[in-house]
């Protein structure tokens, strides 16, 4: 693919990102497989996109039939990167795939996932981001190599790659490397025989092992996956551990103190409703969100709608608990998200409205709650409120099914600098006033963590408490900590 196109791509996805909702936006998919007799490029492509959600902006899969890597790798959505001429080139028995949402090194394709070369002896697949990459770079920097061009994965697969060159297996080349590694990873790692699954000491993202029919054995970001490729989970990948599999079995590795520090946003918005995450059904979590804003924001009104669709399990435990009807009150149209149309002015303008439309006799003449996940910037929210009102609500009360976030994650999310945070930048009476609402409330944290049904000590809640358990380095000083959480509800 030329460099214009490249750029061509590039300047699509940021033309397009009007139309994305204004929540975080997930990192990466990471999926892998091992069994003797396994078609397994093809299970790796049902198992992503079970995770397409993860990543919209690229796809990939390395496979290996025992004596050799085989890599495809695309700019665009799974059904869009795969052709059967494609997956019937990457034969054998193992592979491993990722869906991608650019974190370092931008968009453009040269980065996409798996990380291998031409007739490369490793392939690499990475969920998160390395807030700091200086141990990485010093390490290979004195190895006489040029790390200008390479992101965070590209950085740690060169490394593994290193020590593989000196003669070390792949335990042993992970091992080795695995301390030059300062931030969120989970990482995906297969040589021509064998694959390694590796997570950091605090498990930010999740990460977990099936066992496919007693043939073989299944890696997914989500249990989702397993589902689609019909495997049975076993467990999670522990914080700290490295499982690695090859023609002998299975092997586990524990090469760091864990310390459990599962992001909560994959509670609040990131994960499938039907993914299950530290024993946790995500819907069910979800469900109690709503429940207790119910408990905590009791409002007389007519209606409960949900933003579609991540905020449509929490909508459903409000309504349940307050006895207020729910109804879906906006429409979402499935098929915006990424185009590869550039949209003129005018529509961009509407991005909303491209988006999502209401139902007028749902709204019309209504008392309105709208439940969505979370608020960041607040300009979708305003435009959000301004449509509902549009279409004749006489009341509009918008509730968050998190607290304010305040603090940018740096852990493999996309979210703003803190200044385009909205929560960091206005007290709520100032945002029930930006987005035009009648009312703007927030779950408490307490209520947030309550909900989960799991003790505070097992979150990463940075993004809500400015408590980062992994060293951000030079970063934090970009970061105001003095924020205290604001009153949750303003009339």
């Amino acid at each position: 693919m030329t460099s214009n196109m490249n750029k061509k791509q590039c300047l699509m996805t940021k033309q397009n990102d009007f139309l994305e909702k204004e929540t975080p936006r997930e990192k990466c998919a990471v999926f892998g497989i091992y069994g003797k007799n396994l078609d397994a490029a093809r299970l790796t492509y049902f198992g992503l996109y079970a995770l397409q959600h993860r990543g919209q902006e690229a796809s990939g899969i390395a496979a290996s039939d025992g004596n050799a890597l085989r890599v495809h790798k695309a700019q665009g959505l799974v059904a869009q990167v795969y052709a059967e001429h494609d997956l019937e080139k990457l034969t054998g028995h193992m592979a491993i795939g990722h869906n991608r949402y650019s974190t370092s090194g931008g968009s453009i394709s040269d980065h996409n996932q798996p990380v291998a070369g031409r007739n490369d002896i490793v392939a690499l697949a990475h969920n998160g981001n390395l807030p700091s990459t200086i141990k990485l770079q010093n390490f290979l920097r004195k190895k006489g190599f040029d790390t200008n061009s390479l992101n965070d994965s590209e950085l740690m697969h060169l490394a593994i790659k290193y020590y593989l060159v000196k003669g070390l297996t792949l335990e042993g080349a992970i091992q080795k490397a695995y301390p030059l590694f300062t931030g969120a990873f989970c990482l995906m790692v297969m040589t021509k025989d064998k694959i390694a699954a590796v997570r950091d000491p605090f498990g930010i993202r999740p990460l977990s092992l099936g066992k496919l029919n007693h043939s073989g054995y299944v890696f997914s970001s989500e249990t989702c996956a397993f589902d689609t490729v019909n495997a049975e989970q076993i467990r999670d990948v522990d914080p700290g551990e490295m499982v690695v599999i090859d023609e002998t079995g299975l092997h586990s590795y524990k090469i760091a103190k864990p310390n459990q520090k599962l992001d909560i946003f994959e509670f609040v918005y990131f994960s499938r409703p039907d993914s299950v995450l530290l024993g946790k059904r995500v819907y069910e979590v979800r469900r109690n969100l709503g429940i207790q804003l119910a408990k905590e924001y009791p409002i007389d009104a007519d209606v409960v709608i949900p933003v579609p669709d991540s905020a449509i399990p929490a909508a459903i435990g409000y309504s349940g608990a307050s006895g207020i009807p729910f109804e879906h009150g906006l429409v979402k149209n499935r098929y915006i998200g990424r185009t590869f149309i550039l949209p003129d002015q005018r529509l961009r303008d509407r991005g909303v409205q491209m988006k999502l439309n209401p139902i007028e006799e749902i709204i019309k003449g209504k008392r309105v709650i709208v439940i969505d996940d979370s608020i960041v910037r607040g300009t979708t929210a305003q435009k959000l409120v301004r449509m509902i009102r549009e279409a004749g609500a006489k009341e509009v009360h918008l509730m968050s099914s998190c607290p304010p976030v305040q603090f940018p994650d740096f852990y493999g999310i996309d979210t703003p600098s803190q200044k385009a945070l909205i929560a960091a930048n206005m007290t709520i009476p100032q945002i029930r006033d930006f987005v035009g609402a009648d009312t703007v409330s927030f779950l408490s944290y307490k209520g947030m963590i309550k909900a989960t049904g799991l003790p505070e000590n097992v979150f990463c809640t940075s993004c809500f408490t400015g408590k980062y358990p992994i060293d951000i380095g030079a970063l934090a000083k970009e970061i105001n900590f003095s924020f205290s959480f604001q009153p949750a509800l303003i009339r």
